[in-house]
């Protein structure tokens, strides 16, 4: 606890030096002069504690929002109001979270005489994490610059980095305005799978035969096949891998974070297309999990519960997971798989449980890339014998991947090979081409 209402500053001390100067001169006239420079410095100290504020006079408060996405950007305003009928210099600094990027740091503002001061501060999000965001302090001295008093503040509270909205927002905007096409989403059809004839289009694999409408074939010379009305209450499952694969950087961000963000979006829009949305996260046990349900709050129930999860070190247990989804819905769904695929081996058991799944449920595979895995499988990479091995073994690697990503095919998983910053595209065309043929 401090003992003086007030912290020296530089200056004072370079004057009480200068004063002290003055006390060389030979006497009496170095005395009289050093003793009326003392006696001047501290009427001015005290002339100056009289214009800086109390601690409880000034008031520093700090306006910051309870959550931001990860990746995001938000704005933290700090207030501060001065009183006294004189101006401030305020001397302020904050140590935000490890969690966010930015805040005040060290920084000197004006505050202007019987007036208040608001200085927004830029943050970014880092970490998915809760955390407090910690004091604040503040230095406060006059034009003067003798003296100065400390104010410092404690608040409670706190900032929750999340799973990023703004792609969610932006798809909402893009699709208000007719405008998917620039985010790399097809026109979405309201066709599919119902009672109500819709039209003609061309078929293509996978469409069901019986649809196939002969007369308008023998006409064009090419299969037809008949569209109808979407059924309105399918059920869309995102399962999201967080073990060891996903915890490597693609961008800024692990390939788990681009994973949640992607199945973010996915859940919004089949939510708008009137689908049953839920998720499930999984490492080596359940991480998390939203049962399906059709609802405006469904986005939300996902985002929360995927809050407090991280990627791991621990490798995926997609036995445990599959059978956890089976367990949880009987009925018929898209269940939406993102996770790494590296080799027929390390992918054993999730080609058994993607064939057993498909059995049941309709199965979309979203594989995740390994980019700098393809880099270095380019021939052009090759410059030495280094590399020649490093191009040999991720060729083989990669190699393996795709075998297994066919054999899932087989298996009658729909299979997407995408790198995890481009993923989101994708995902929504082949979520849409489903629905529109009525696969799901």
């Amino acid at each position: 606890m401090r003992l003086l209402p007030f912290v020296p500053e530089r200056r004072l001390a370079l004057a009480i030096a200068v004063a002290a100067v003055l006390w060389l001169i030979p006497a009496p006239v170095g005395p009289t002069l050093g003793t009326a420079a003392l006696a001047a410095l501290a009427l001015a100290v005290a002339i100056e504690l009289v214009r800086l504020p109390g601690r409880s006079s000034f008031t520093m408060t700090r306006d910051a929002p309870a959550s931001i996405g990860l990746g995001d950007h938000a704005t933290v305003n700090y207030r501060f109001v001065n009183p006294t009928g004189a101006a401030l210099q305020v001397v302020v600094q904050d140590r935000m979270p490890s969690c966010v990027e930015g805040g005040l740091g060290l920084a000197t503002h004006a505050v202007a005489a019987r007036s208040a001061l608001v200085v927004p501060v830029p943050l970014r999000g880092l970490r998915r994490a809760e955390e407090p965001l910690g004091a604040v302090g503040a230095r406060l001295t006059t034009s003067w610059g003798l003296v100065g008093s400390r104010v410092r503040i404690a608040p409670t509270d706190t900032i929750r980095v999340v799973p990023s909205m703004s792609g969610v927002r932006r798809f909402r905007l893009l699709a208000l305005q007719n405008r998917l096409d620039t985010a790399g989403v097809r026109n979405l059809r309201r066709r599919g799978e119902g009672q109500g004839f819709a039209g003609l289009r061309e078929y293509v694999i996978g469409d069901d035969p019986r649809h196939i409408d002969w007369k308008a074939s023998a006409k064009r010379s090419k299969m037809i096949t008949r569209e109808f009305t979407i059924e309105r209450s399918q059920t869309v499952i995102t399962l999201i891998d967080c073990g060891r694969g996903m915890t490597q950087l693609s961008g800024d961000f692990p390939r788990f974070e681009h994973a949640l963000s992607s199945a973010m979006i996915l859940t919004d829009i089949a939510a708008a297309a009137g689908d049953r949305v839920g998720t499930l996260v999984f490492d080596d046990e359940i991480r998390a999990f939203v049962p399906a349900q059709k609802s405006r709050g469904a986005l939300h129930a996902v985002r929360d519960a995927v809050v407090p999860v991280t990627a791991s070190s621990r490798e995926p247990d997609y036995a445990s997971a599959f059978r956890f989804l089976a367990a949880h819905q009987r009925r018929r769904a898209l269940v939406v798989l993102f996770t790494d695929v590296l080799g027929v081996r390390a992918s054993r058991a999730l080609l058994a449980h993607v064939a057993r799944s498909a059995q049941r449920h309709l199965a979309l595979v979203v594989a995740l890339r390994n980019d700098p895995l393809h880099a270095m499988a380019r021939p052009d990479e090759v410059t030495n014998t280094a590399r020649l091995y490093e191009h040999a073994s991720a060729a083989e690697l990669l190699e393996s991947r795709e075998e297994a990503l066919e054999r899932m095919r087989r298996a009658g998983a729909v299979v997407l090979d995408v790198s995890p910053s481009t993923m989101t595209a994708s995902v929504i065309n082949r979520y849409l081409e489903l629905k529109g043929r009525g696969a799901i």
